[in-house]
């Protein structure tokens, strides 16, 4: 079954997309073709795979389990290759709102630069580590997980639920969310 997934974020967030602007800002947000945010939906899925071995650790779930659903994450060249049955879209701002951002010329609301700076021992900036983040304000987002097996649908719920955090900087207060899972047909 296909299953529909909100990411409703709490404030700010960052999923880069590995360019800077110049002197402007040092890391830019990722963003569609209309120049919307979104994240990724390979980024969906390794945070749902990080909750899923937890559950496996608290023994809620097997990781033949996590292999058939989202398959073998490891990158090392002696495991073999194997994907997973679930396919997850990217997360984007919903349709109609997306249509009536661009319509109103409104997307340039969406971001905002926040600037920082490393300090050392003596609590003075250091040399050069001026740093500045483009950030997308918190809004909601909605993606598609295809090929759900119905037996797995309440662990894919369940672990979408513990992911808490998405982007760059988790550990520093951004990307703050809560992700639901709808049932499909």
């Amino acid at each position: 079954m296909d299953c529909r997934y909100t990411i409703q974020f709490y404030n700010d967030w960052h999923c880069g997309s590995g360019l800077a602007a110049g002197a402007d800002v040092d890391a830019l947000v990722v963003k569609d073709r209309r120049g919307l945010p979104f994240v990724p939906g390979k980024t969906v899925k390794g945070m749902v795979r990080e909750a899923m071995e937890v559950l496996c650790q608290l023994g809620e779930c097997s990781e033949a389990d996590v292999r058939q659903m989202l398959g073998i994450a490891s990158g090392r060249q002696e495991d073999v290759t194997h994907k997973g049955v679930c396919n997850f879209s990217n997360a984007a701002i919903p349709e109609d709102i997306a249509n009536a951002i661009i319509a109103e010329g409104a997307s340039q609301y969406l971001y905002r630069s926040i600037a920082s700076t490393a300090i050392n021992d003596e609590g003075v900036a250091k040399q050069h580590s001026l740093r500045s983040v483009e950030v997308t304000v918190p809004c909601s987002l909605t993606g598609v997980i295809y090929n759900v097996p119905k037996e797995h649908f309440e662990l894919l719920k369940r672990s979408m639920g513990l992911v808490k955090r998405i982007g760059q900087s988790r550990n520093r207060g951004f990307g703050r969310c809560d992700i639901t899972l709808m049932k499909g047909e």
